[in-house]
């Protein structure tokens, strides 16, 4: 133990064990000709530690040792930061094939990447129970805003056009009622009953027309799974309004349960949670959007889908096919592709009908 006088010192830093002399790499000759840059373009000094390579190794190799990860020991939490992703699906993601084609190629030069979107929209929709899906959101909390739009899109066609609320359980995702008031909707708090559920009495005083619908996290951020799920979804239903699942704590319900069977109209997927998407450092992320056949048509395109079929074994031409009543582009291109080709990996295996 150290009292209060104590003063630790750091470990030293590269500049500190710099010594004149020492050398951590040898550069090879170079093979083009030598040219000089520009006097305007060089610093007239540049005191870079000189150092040993393993002194260098062993400076990066403490930093790491700061940040707690995963690779160094197990995490309670949900944080997608935080969980493990096969290293292999990192590999799979730099394939040559994957890593260097462009979004403005011919789809004729791509087919083998939109046919892995549109095998992974099959397997995601299998997977929970939905009939289609985008793939274009560029993370959970922007998959959460398309589904707020696509869920006001679908009362305005109908001419419900006074519907203005979303109604958000005290434990659901505390991205929900922001993504809601992005949507331009008034956020209503419903709260938890005493055993964690949504109490049933307040949510049906909160429903009425003005409903939009209810943003339900499932198993909550409590870590509960809802008791009276069915009949908190027939309660939002019977005013008119859509159930909007968040997917935020999908790794619980896969396969045991299908959210698209009990009622949801619609969820988002966090590919970087769930699946095997890296994530780690803020992003990358990916956050399809599953919908139920009433909603299809509001989906965000273009959407990857089969443009001609093709005679015996050979596979079909996939291109773009943008649904009628589409609330638009969310996402420039395809989404984050780069995050796809890892996911997949995952999600064939959970997919329960799909064989790999």
């Amino acid at each position: 133990m150290t009292d209060s006088s104590t003063t630790l010192r750091a470990e030293p830093t590269i500049y500190e064990l710099s010594s004149p002399g020492r050398t951590g790499v040898t550069f090879p000759d170079p093979d083009v000709p030598r040219v000089k840059l520009p006097k305007n373009l060089l610093r007239k000094d540049l005191p870079l530690p000189e150092l040993a390579e393993v002194d260098v190794v062993r400076h990066y190799v403490n930093l790491s040792k700061y940040n707690y990860s995963v690779d160094g020991g197990f995490y309670p939490l949900g944080s997608c930061t935080m969980k493990y992703n096969p290293k292999i699906n990192e590999d799979t993601a730099r394939l040559p094939g994957f890593a260097f084609t462009h979004p403005l190629q011919p789809i004729e030069t791509v087919q083998g990447n939109l046919a892995l979107m549109y095998t992974l929209q099959e397997w995601l929709k299998e997977i929970s129970g939905f009939t289609a899906l985008t793939l274009q959101p560029a993370a959970g909390a922007h998959g959460e805003l398309t589904g707020v739009l696509i869920m006001c899109a679908y009362h305005k066609d109908r001419g419900d056009t006074k519907r203005v609320k979303m109604l958000i359980p005290d434990s659901a995702h505390g991205t929900n009622p922001a993504s809601s008031a992005m949507g331009s909707l008034e956020v209503v708090q419903v709260p938890s009953d005493a055993r964690g559920n949504v109490d049933l009495a307040a949510l049906k005083a909160a429903c009425d027309d003005t409903t939009v619908g209810l943003m339900l996290t499932n198993p909550n951020t409590l870590g509960l799974f809802d008791e009276h799920l069915e009949q908190v979804i027939k309660i939002v239903h019977d005013c008119g309004g859509l159930v909007y699942g968040d997917g935020a704590n999908l790794n619980a319900l896969l396969g045991i349960l299908r959210p698209g069977d009990v009622g949801i109209d619609l969820m988002h997927y966090n590919l970087h949670k769930t699946f095997s998407t890296p994530h780690g450092g803020g992003g990358p992320g990916s956050g399809p959007v599953g919908v139920t056949e009433r909603l299809a048509d509001f989906l965000p395109g273009p959407l990857v889908g089969i443009v001609e079929e093709s005679a015996d074994d050979e596979p079909p031409l996939f291109g773009f096919v943008t649904p009628k009543k589409t609330i638009g582009r969310v996402k420039a291109f395809h989404g984050h592709f780069g995050t796809l080709p890892c996911t997949g990996r995952t999600a064939c295996v959970r997919s329960p009908s799909t064989p790999c």
